[in-house]
């Protein structure tokens, strides 16, 4: 029998478009993909649900668009802005309401989004005009890593705080629903570790979803068989927000959009913290390279270069944060899960990518998908948190381990002391918010900016010193030949 070698078999160039059903199959599975991730961020963060949704589509659709339909990429909600949020909040003496944040707290926290799609905005403009190198100079892993590591980190604290409830002292009656509410957020944590670990192909891209499911399923069994309900009711705010509603909004009903307010609280809170998504985002594009021309190259056609338009996918992903946050979603980035899932699959089909937009948005009008997301347990939601903040911490490690950082070199021990003990530290000791003569400012963003400043003032000279020690180390290369020389001409003689 003859061997099927299609073109299709290989997989589709991001120019290249499945058959319909295929797309559309194709499409879902991206939509899942991405699903787990962005909705905890907007239940963490206290965001509308269903506006984070349709926010992730609208900006992933217009990401393409703005870089000229050749970048394969799904825009969802970052977690490396939660602490900011949380920290602007706090300032403003904001809290959730069943889960959810009022309203006047997620128009200033929009505007702090907006203003930090800048951030990467500039960094893709450097690259551009300057190239790559200045930007690393500027942002080395030694500032990107311990700001990853803070973020993480400063989350511990709501991560166990969902995981287990507090009671109130004396209090003996929910004793028993808040042992039931840990081994909750431990058979979410555990499953999914052990998914993430062991399962392979698309089931591995998807431990976030499958851990949310296993715990919800063993809080339905203890509903039905122990008769304790750890399941919540969607918000009745969440409903009222809707712009428009079907009927009584039951089936059908349009995202709470909202417009941004000015905040300097949110500006200085949530701005500086796009820093730590531009490794991250560039990482995306670097992996993408390889995978796109590896299919290419089995296709034989010429190489892609997908790493060549790293200044539009920063620049793509500035202009996404403002798209979110003029509706009322959180600040994002493009998606490591969807591109793993691309590497798997083999599809870089730019069109499948704007028919998963398109099909987020869809879901997101749907009142019975929302009422779902917003009934999973607080203590689902605490388990997944302790693996995903611990994951972000762990992940600044990897960016300064993948870039060689130098752990022995006077600069960097200081500026990561700096920022770990300025991030960390303020976040225990005053709650988030540093205060500096009167004003309140968040620790992450304080930390990133000493960071800044500092690692700029001890690279002052660091290029002379670098050039005397090329001239050195040449001046002993042409000794040691001299002396070579000279050797071989005494044994000769």
């Amino acid at each position: 029998m003859k061997k099927r070698t299609s073109n299709q078999m290989i997989g589709y160039l991001p120019d290249e478009t499945p058959s319909f059903w295929k797309l559309l199959l194709y499409a879902i599975q991206q939509v899942i993909v991405m699903f787990p991730a962005t909705i905890t961020v907007a239940l963490i963060t206290g965001f509308q649900v269903s506006t984070t949704i349709f926010a992730s589509g609208l900006a992933t659709l217009c990401f393409i668009l703005i870089t000229g339909r050749k970048i394969p990429l799904y825009y969802g909600s970052s977690f490396a802005y939660l602490t900011a949020i949380a920290s602007m909040c706090a300032a403003k003496g904001y809290a959730m309401t069943d889960g959810i944040l009022p309203q006047i707290a997620i128009r200033e926290a929009q505007f702090g989004i907006i203003m930090s799609g800048f951030v990467s905005i500039a960094a893709g403009l450097i690259v551009k005009y300057a190239g790559s190198k200045a930007v690393e100079k500027l942002l080395p892993a030694s500032i990107t890593g311990s700001v990853a590591m803070i973020i993480g980190l400063t989350l511990a604290g709501n991560a166990l705080g969902d995981a287990i409830p507090q009671l109130s002292e004396g209090a003996t009656a929910h004793s028993a629903e808040q042992g039931w509410w840990i081994v909750i957020a431990l058979v979410t944590l555990l499953s999914t570790v052990i998914y993430s670990r062991y399962l392979k192909g698309l089931l591995g891209q998807l431990p976030l979803l499958l851990g949310a499911l296993t715990g919800c399923a063993v809080a339905a069994v203890l509903y039905f068989a122990a008769d304790v309900n750890l399941f919540r009711q969607v918000p009745a705010s969440a409903l009222e927000a809707s712009v428009w509603k079907l009927g009584d909004g039951s089936i059908f009903a349009l995202p709470a959009f909202s417009l941004p307010k000015f905040s300097i609280e949110a500006l200085v809170a949530i701005m500086p913290i796009a820093i730590a998504t531009i490794p991250e985002s560039t990482a995306h594009i670097y992996q993408l390279d390889i995978y796109v021309n590896d299919v290419a190259k089995k296709k034989g056609k010429g190489k892609v270069n997908m790493a060549s338009l790293l200044h539009k996918n920063l620049i793509g992903d500035g202009l996404c944060d403002m798209i979110s946050g003029v509706i009322g979603g959180p600040a994002g980035t493009n998606y490591g899960e969807n591109i793993s899932t691309m590497a798997i699959t083999k599809v870089f089909s730019v069109p499948v990518l704007i028919a998963a937009a398109i099909i987020a948005m869809i879901v997101s009008c749907f009142t019975p998908l929302i009422k779902v997301i917003y009934g999973i347990p607080l203590a689902v939601i605490g388990g997944l948190e302790i693996y995903l903040f611990g994951a972000i911490a762990a992940q600044g490690i990897a960016i300064m381990i993948d870039k060689k950082v130098d752990m022995f070199d006077s600069k960097n021990i200081a500026v990561i002391a700096s920022i770990m003990v300025i991030g960390i530290g303020g976040q225990y000791a005053f709650g988030g918010n540093i205060p500096f003569f009167g004003i309140q400012i968040p620790c992450i963003a304080g930390a990133a900016i000493f960071g800044i400043v500092l690692n700029l003032i001890l690279s002052i000279g660091s290029k002379k010193k670098a050039d005397e020690e090329t001239e050195a180390a040449d001046a002993n290369e042409t000794v040691a030949e001299e002396v070579a020389v000279e050797a071989g001409t005494d044994i000769a003689q």
